[in-house]
């Protein structure tokens, strides 16, 4: 009995030593948590934040906290990132620890719990990303096919924009389809004409979805979407866009299904369509229908949304700077002429040009808040540890303009890509596509596009604006998820 007692004892003692052990490590790491702003019960520190203009309300809290601190969105606890430094030693330096993806209801919601290659993580992230990029190089992300292909796309938008003999448009879906279409090529193996009806009803879905993820609602319903699931409001017309945009891909899946050639896939959905027979006998395959839809979403709207928007704030941008058109017309007529369609080769001839490219991604700063990442480890920096499955908020915003790599952060300014000689120098804080494991599986597509449309358009226009430039307002229309520019028009002059 004495010595069950004391075994009892024993156990007791063991069991309170590892309980106040395990808490007392659990109070070292809150400690060692990065500092921040304190929180409130159930709302976090939402009410500190501008819903118009969020990335502003993250800087500002940089600028007291430092550059690694930590907030509260709702109940959730995040660490954002700010500046080049704190983003490369993340994303970079430690980039298989930071390759998960962050909480986000909203992506969670789109993606089905998580499929396609954006929401995933894990293994079904590594073979989806994996499957995705191998398939779109097979189809010439990179290669002279795909140059091709944009060549021809832009031909179609120069006599669409021809057409308008110099009368003032809004370029916005102008712009849409023509990108569109590059990515349309791919995944769904064929371009749309410009006036089909279910091709403009697609864009606008496309639009609104772009604009919807920016708006405060789908902030909110990030915070709280138990909630904001029950409630009415704008956010509903938001998510019936994007049901439309995922029913067109699944009856265009549904349609590869029924004259599928397993010998000569023609596309994507055509791969995918393979991958998925190859799999069907292994229970848990991350190749099904449900993925096929998820990640061609991913392809499609990724692969048009971007690219459009960034051409058409780029545009507006050259209004507002006539200067700066004026150079690259010369630099087009120096390099490239009349007579032939500007090709990728002549970027790296054109150091100007692209520095101008470079420079309206950074300045107008697409994506401000990045896409929330998530830490796989406990990971120590910069003497604060940051807890597994902590969701990170990298701020490209706060990379894009930082003052210690950009000379005038918050101007346009080519000269931000150009040393002394003129020739173009590369930034290293030049991050519009993120960074690291997840930097944006179409990079090199959106920059072949941007160089070879923008060069297009200039090659056969000059760029007027019908009202005062001084009218102008190159500050977004919208500015949460992403950065949307005011509606402008504009006249395209033949030259």
């Amino acid at each position: 009995m004495v010595f069950l007692g004391v075994t009892a004892l024993l156990l007791t003692v063991c069991v309170i030593f590892l309980l106040v052990t395990v808490s007392q490590a659990r109070r070292k790491n809150k400690a060692r948590l990065p500092p921040g702003p304190t929180p409130l019960p159930i709302l976090g520190n939402i009410l500190q934040l501008n819903g118009k203009e969020v990335f502003r309300s993250f800087i500002k809290f940089a600028e007291k906290y430092g550059p690694v601190y930590t907030i509260y969105m709702g109940t959730e606890r995040i660490v954002v990132l700010s500046g080049y430094e704190a983003v490369k030693t993340a994303l970079n330096d430690n980039g298989d620890v930071f390759s998960g993806r962050g909480h986000m209801p909203l992506i969670e919601k789109i993606s089905a719990g998580g499929h396609g290659v954006v929401g995933s993580n894990g293994e079904r992230w590594k073979q989806l990303r994996r499957f995705s990029l191998m398939t779109l190089r097979n189809f010439g992300m990179g290669k002279k096919s795909i140059e091709e292909r944009i060549q021809e796309e832009a031909h179609f938008l120069t006599e669409e924009f021809r057409k308008t003999n110099g009368r003032p448009v809004d370029p916005t879906y102008y712009f849409s389809k023509a990108v569109s279409n590059v990515i349309s090529s791919v995944v769904f193996g064929n371009r749309f004409e410009y006036e089909d009806k279910d091709f403009l009803r697609l864009l606008n879905l496309l639009n609104e979805t772009f604009r919807g993820f920016s708006s405060v609602w789908a902030q909110m319903y990030n915070v709280y979407p138990k909630f904001m699931e029950r409630l009415p409001g704008p956010h509903k017309a938001f998510f019936k866009a994007i049901d439309g945009i995922q029913e067109f891909i699944a009856e265009k899946v549904k349609l590869h299904q029924e004259s599928l050639d397993p010998n000569s896939p023609r596309d994507f959905i055509d791969c995918f369509l393979v991958k998925m027979e190859q799999e069907k006998s292994i229970p848990d395959t991350e190749f099904h229908m449900t993925a096929i839809v998820n990640t061609t979403f991913d392809m499609f709207t990724a692969g048009t949304e971007t690219v459009s928007t960034t051409l058409r704030y780029g545009l507006m941008i050259l209004l507002k700077h006539p200067d700066v058109e004026e150079r690259i017309h010369r630099e087009i007529d120096q390099i490239i002429g009349r007579n032939r369609a500007p090709c990728i080769e002549d970027r790296s001839r054109m150091p100007y040009t692209d520095a101008v490219v470079h420079e309206i991604q950074r300045f107008i700063d697409l994506i401000p808040l990045g896409i929330p990442h998530k830490v796989t480890q406990d990971i120590e920096i910069k003497d604060y540890v940051i807890p597994k499955d902590t969701t990170i908020y990298p701020l490209l915003s706060s990379v894009l303009q930082d003052p210690k790599l950009y000379k005038y952060p918050y101007d346009f300014n080519p000269g931000h890509f150009l040393d002394k000689e003129g020739k173009f120098c590369r930034n290293d804080a030049f991050m519009p596509f993120s960074s690291g494991k997840r930097i944006c599986v179409g990079e090199g597509l959106a920059r072949m596009e941007l160089f070879l449309f923008l060069t297009t358009i200039l090659q056969n226009f000059t760029l007027r604006s019908p009202v005062d430039t001084e009218k102008l307002d190159l500050t977004p229309e919208i500015s949460g998820f992403g950065n949307c520019p005011r509606p402008y028009q504009l006249c395209f002059i033949t030259h």
